[in-house]
C-alpha cells in the first residue's frame, strides 16, 4: 500500500510540474505586458491586465484601486520611466492564484522630479475567465547599498 501511495505521489508530481512551468511562462508574459502597459500609460492595455479588484499599495504606503491607479498612470500624475527586475519568482499556493516576489529597480517620474529606487515586492495574480489578471501589489523601498568600509 505504501509503495502504491509513493508511486501515485510521484506520478502526480510529474504531471503537475509541466503545468507549473506553463503557468510560470504565461505569468512572465502577462507580467511583461503589465510592466509595458504601466510604462506606456495606455488605458486599454492597463484595463485589460489589471483585475477589477486591484489593490495597489505603493512603497510610500499610498493605496490605489484599479480606477485610481489607471487614472494616475494615464493622467500624468505618475509615470514609470524605468523598470528592471533583479529577481522575479512565481509560486502557486492554490489553483488560479500566483504569488510573484522579488526585487526591481524602478524609476518613477512625478510632478516634483524623478525618483529611482530598488523595491522588494509581493504581487498577486489571479486567473479570471481563463486569463491571468494582476490582483494586488505591495512593495517597500530597500535601503541604498552602502560602500564597504576600507
Amino acid at each position: 500500500m505504501k509503495s502504491l501511495a509513493l508511486h501515485l505521489l510521484a506520478f502526480l508530481a510529474l504531471a503537475i510540474l509541466p503545468l507549473r512551468a506553463a503557468d510560470d511562462a504565461a505569468l512572465k508574459t502577462a507580467d511583461d505586458e503589465r510592466v509595458a502597459a504601466t510604462m506606456s500609460g495606455d488605458r486599454a492595455r492597463l484595463s485589460a491586465i489589471y483585475s477589477d479588484d486591484l489593490r495597489y499599495t505603493h512603497s510610500s504606503g499610498a493605496v490605489d484601486t484599479k480606477a485610481s491607479y489607471i487614472d494616475a498612470l494615464t493622467g500624468g500624475k505618475l509615470k514609470y520611466v524605468g523598470w528592471e527586475y533583479q529577481e522575479r519568482n512565481f509560486t502557486f499556493p492554490a489553483p488560479g492564484v500566483a504569488l510573484m516576489t522579488g526585487r526591481a529597480k524602478v524609476k518613477v517620474g512625478k510632478a516634483d522630479g524623478t525618483a529611482e529606487m530598488v523595491l522588494s515586492f509581493l504581487g498577486v495574480w489571479r486567473e479570471e475567465k481563463g486569463q491571468w489578471h494582476f490582483l494586488a501589489w505591495q512593495s517597500c523601498k530597500l535601503p541604498d547599498a552602502t560602500p564597504a568600509a576600507k
